[in-house]
C-alpha cells in the first residue's frame, strides 16, 4: 500500500512544474507604443508653426543712426546757397576744416529753415546763404586743434549746437545772389558783430530781417555773432556722423 503522503508530494511536484512552463521570458527587443528608437526618427516635413503659436512678436529695434531718417541735407534744389567756408581756407582760421562740404540738419531744424527761405524769398525777393551747419565732432576737434580758444571756438567734449545737428550759420542774398550788408563779413569776431553795435540804418535793416525771420519760425541768435542761429525746439546729443564725399 502507497504512503498518502508520497501521492501528496508528487502532485505538489507536478503543480510547481506547470506553472514554470506556463511564464514566458519578456520580449527585450518589443518597443512600445510611446518609444521612439533613434534609427527610426524620421525628419518631418510640416510646415513650421504659425505665428499665433508663437508668444506676440517684440518691436523691431529702430537703428538710431539711420541717415534719411536722421539728417535732411539742405542744397541748391531747396533754393539755398551753400557756401560751407570750414570746407575751405576761407575762414577765420585759415585752414581747410571739413573734407567737403555739405549742409545737414536733423529733420526739424530743416524743415524750419526752409520755411525761412520761402518766407524770405515771398516777402522779399530773398534768399540764404548757408556758411555752416552740422558739424560732427570730429570737426569741431579740427577747429579746437586749429583754434583752442574758448572765446572763439566751443571746446569738443563740451560740444556746440553745431554738433547737435540744429545750428546754421548764414546771411541773405539778393534775387542776384548779392550778399547784405550785415556790417562784417561772416567768421569776423570783434564789436562789430554785436547786435548792439551801432551800425547804419540800412545794416540794422537786413539783420532785423534775418532776425525776425528765423525767430518766427523757431530759431534763436546770439548777441555776438549776427549769422549764428539755433532751432531750440528740440534736443538731440552730440554726434559723430560724417556725411560722405562725392
Amino acid at each position: 500500500m502507497i504512503n498518502p503522503r508520497y501521492i501528496l508530494l508528487l502532485f505538489s511536484l507536478l503543480l510547481i512544474v506547470g506553472c514554470k512552463n506556463d511564464i514566458k521570458p519578456a520580449d527585450t527587443n518589443r518597443v512600445t507604443d510611446k518609444t521612439i528608437q533613434p534609427s527610426e526618427q524620421k525628419e518631418t516635413t510640416e510646415p513650421p508653426a504659425t505665428e499665433e503659436e508663437f508668444p506676440e512678436a517684440v518691436e523691431p529695434i529702430k537703428i538710431a543712426d539711420d541717415i534719411a531718417a536722421k539728417w535732411v541735407e539742405l542744397s541748391e534744389k531747396d533754393g539755398f546757397t551753400v557756401d560751407v567756408r570750414y570746407a575751405t581756407t576761407h575762414n577765420f582760421t585759415k585752414k581747410k576744416i571739413y573734407d567737403c562740404g555739405k549742409c545737414y540738419l536733423h529733420p526739424e531744424a530743416s524743415e524750419n529753415l526752409i520755411k525761412v527761405q520761402q518766407d524770405l524769398q515771398k516777402r522779399f525777393g530773398y534768399s540764404i546763404k548757408l556758411f555752416d551747419c552740422y558739424r560732427p565732432r570730429a570737426y569741431q576737434q579740427r577747429l579746437w586743434d586749429a583754434v583752442p580758444d574758448p572765446d572763439y571756438v566751443t571746446p569738443p567734449q563740451k560740444g556746440s549746437m553745431h554738433s547737435r545737428g540744429l545750428a546754421v550759420d548764414l546771411t541773405i542774398v539778393d534775387k542776384d545772389g548779392k550778399e547784405l550788408d550785415m556790417g562784417t563779413p561772416y567768421d569776423f569776431f570783434g564789436e562789430e558783430a554785436h547786435y548792439s553795435y551801432n551800425h547804419s540804418d540800412a545794416v540794422k535793416r537786413n539783420r532785423w530781417i534775418l532776425k525776425s525771420t528765423m525767430e518766427k519760425y523757431g530759431f534763436k541768435g546770439i548777441r555776438t555773432e549776427w549769422w549764428h542761429f539755433s532751432y531750440r525746439s528740440v534736443s538731440y546729443p552730440l554726434d559723430e556722423w560724417i556725411w560722405p564725399c562725392d
